[in-house]
């Protein structure tokens, strides 16, 4: 069976100190989902620029489509100065008043919410109000039953309580990495162990799943039953934009098929860290990281 799968918000050129590569968390996680077999539809929009065309370009180089990508007159495409420290671990400067900031509701996107099976997006993305609007729309207009995935993603000084709080009333399935979690628990008054402040927000906003990520290592699955616990793959780091939206789109896709929580948190360790392990935050995956 294919699922329909929309990743929603920023697309925009990384550039690091020699060289510059496709980026934006929702984009990832729609090509990575394309690659597990999704129809996969990355909803942003891109400058008329330079910049753009070149995006364009990369886009069809790993057969993204394209049909939800507008292209905007009066802002530049977006982009972002990246640098890796010792352990490959990434920081960003991400520049505002870009293309991103201004997708807009159309009739086809209208048309493409209740279709879609599962959405993802973040708070960066809804750092401008014409953005953050567009966003709470298609979310309204999604089915019920539909996965609603926030990935949290906090960037610099581009989120606050107010559209977190936003975004989890209309998600169903919170992502989140350890750094953002003392963020969250600071934001929302959150006590205790890391499993009781998780299990915290599933409870206060109505979620029925939380991924915590560590990085290296591994992750934490809990939903009002369950918890998943993984310790994490072995494998040099090399470059790590990327993995988190490959956990996230292997967490969407594995729910989607009705996986346990168990082999949903292997699959998912194993796919980020082979991002990891290559050059680039979507690499071609091998035929068997896309099977269970």
């Amino acid at each position: 069976m294919s699922f329909t799968v929309v990743g929603i918000g920023e697309l925009l050129w990384d550039i690091f100190p020699t060289n510059k590569r496709l980026g934006g968390a929702p984009v990832n996680f729609a090509c990575h989902c394309g690659q597990f077999g999704a129809e996969a539809y990355p909803v942003s929009s891109i400058g008329d620029d330079a910049l753009g065309s070149e995006l364009r370009n990369a886009l069809t180089e790993i057969n993204a489509d394209q049909s939800y990508i507008s292209d905007n007159h009066e802002h530049p495409t977006g982009t972002v100065q990246v640098t890796l420290d010792e352990n490959a671990k990434p920081s960003y400067e991400i520049c505002e008043n870009v293309a991103w900031d201004m997708i807009r509701m159309t009739p086809e996107l209208e048309a493409l919410a209740p279709q879609a099976d599962a959405v993802c997006f973040g708070s960066l993305s809804q750092r401008c109000s014409v953005s953050y609007a567009t966003i709470h729309d298609f979310l309204g207009g999604m089915r019920p039953d539909a996965l609603k995935i926030f990935d949290v993603n906090i960037r610099q000084a581009f989120f606050n309580k107010e559209i977190i709080a936003a975004s989890l009333e209309h998600a169903n399935i919170l992502k989140l990495s350890d750094e953002e979690l003392p963020v969250m628990a600071e934001m929302f008054g959150l006590s205790g162990s890391v499993q009781e402040q998780l299990r915290s927000m599933l409870d206060v906003f109505d979620l029925s799943l939380i991924a915590y990520t560590r990085g290296p290592d591994g992750s934490l699955l809990v939903s009002a039953d369950e918890i998943s616990e993984h310790p994490g793959c072995t494998g040099k780091a090399v470059d790590s934009v990327g993995a988190g939206d490959s956990f996230t789109a292997t967490l969407c896709m594995g729910l989607l098929d009705n996986r346990s929580l168990s082999k949903i948190n292997d699959h998912a360790n194993r796919v980020a860290t082979f991002v990891c392990t290559h050059v680039g935050a979507v690499p071609a995956f091998p035929q068997e990281l896309k099977e269970v």
